[in-house]
């Protein structure tokens, strides 16, 4: 294969891929395997169902997946991730991988064993939506007798899934780790982000070196993993970065 990409996981942050997406298109550049994780699942699913990138942006803001308006952060409460399963339908000719225009890896977690799942065939949707259930918030989806939860928890840059199989692979990479002071941590929900972050870039800033470039948008620190608010400039972000990085590497990625 000539081109892979990989698409991090970042909550809110992921539609910084999106305005990534949108240079590739401008750039004529068209991966032929994605390999993805909670927000990079979703988007890279849907991508590779042939949805432009400004009709993503404009159905992420409208299902609000990454809301928090029905989590109650002061007593235990969960999001029901199944009350997505039919809007996320609509967004493909059928519920199977089969039914995607380009080969896509989605990573998950086992709840029970503890082990981390790829999902690449059969159901589409709920190994998607697995992906992206954040432990604590989303409600971990039932697949078969299985129960899968955030593949961030244990992979949440999977460069390994689609390193050796293409010529050149592009990582985008929206979950950057900031320096905190204790004051910053307002709830359990903000000390949970935290810890899922530390252990996020532990895993994936290892993975940099396999890939040929990574388009990391500088400016993401100062937006949370369920920030609703400045999609605009996250998408705005992931253009602007996704233009540097790819004219820095002009003799890689010709247009």
């Amino acid at each position: 294969m000539e081109l892979g990409l990989v698409l991090s996981g970042g909550g809110a942050r992921g539609i910084a891929h999106l305005g990534a997406l949108q240079v590739f298109r401008e750039w004529g550049l068209k991966p032929e395997i994605i390999a993805g994780t909670s927000a990079g699942a979703i988007i890279g699913a849907l991508y590779a169902a042939g949805m432009e990138p400004e009709d993503i942006f404009e159905f992420i803001r409208s299902t609000e997946i990454f809301s928090l308006k029905k989590y109650a952060v002061s007593k235990p409460g969960f999001v029901d991730t199944e009350k997505f399963y039919n809007r996320f339908c609509e967004c493909f000719a059928s519920d199977n991988f089969s039914s995607l225009s380009i080969p896509v890896l989605v990573t998950a977690t086992n709840l029970l064993s503890g082990s981390p799942v790829v999902f690449s065939e059969g159901e589409l949707v709920r190994p998607i939506l697995a992906s992206a259930a954040f432990p604590g918030v989303f409600t971990p989806v039932r697949i078969g007798d299985a129960y899968y939860i955030d593949g961030g928890v244990l992979n949440n840059f999977p460069v390994d899934l689609v390193s050796g199989k293409c010529e050149k692979l592009i990582g985008i990479y929206v979950n950057p780790f900031e320096q905190k002071g204790y004051q910053d941590f307002k709830h359990s929900l903000s000390i949970l982000e935290r810890a899922y972050q530390i252990r996020a870039s532990r895993d994936s800033l290892s993975k940099f070196e396999f890939c040929t470039v990574v388009i990391s948008p500088q400016g993401l620190k100062r937006f949370g993993t369920f920030d609703l608010n400045n999609l605009e400039t996250i998408y705005q972000l992931g253009y602007e970065s996704a233009l540097r990085t790819l004219d820095a590497n002009r003799g890689t990625f010709e247009k």
